[in-house]
């Protein structure tokens, strides 16, 4: 169990950065090459290495290259976890984590 709060929090800090927020955005259109990733940026190619880096490393994003550019898409599956892990988080539920405590659920 405690796995999963790792992983997630390893999501949501990769998340806490706005440019991240609007790759994830971007790439919810579909693939997209760094190229035009870059266009909707005011900074150089290798800052979007890292944050593709850090998207690619928590699971998010993937990549697969074509010539000399990396073409970049949305991990859906993965993403989708993430909400519903989030939706599981915030909403009362029979597998509650305090259920299994001695204290009584009170969300």
């Amino acid at each position: 169990m405690e796995n999963v709060y790792e992983q997630n929090s390893k999501i949501l800090k990769a998340l806490s950065d706005p440019n991240r927020l609007k790759i994830i955005d971007i790439l919810s259109c579909g693939e997209r090459c760094a190229c035009n990733i870059l266009e909707f940026f005011d900074f150089t190619q290798p800052t979007l290495s890292h944050h593709m880096k850090v998207l690619m490393e928590c699971g998010l994003v993937e990549s697969r290259k074509e010539g000399t550019w990396n073409h970049y898409r949305l991990k859906i599956d993965n993403a989708n976890k993430l909400v519903l892990f989030l939706m599981g988080t915030i909403t009362k539920t029979d597998d509650c984590i305090c259920k299994f405590s001695q204290y009584i659920c009170k969300k």
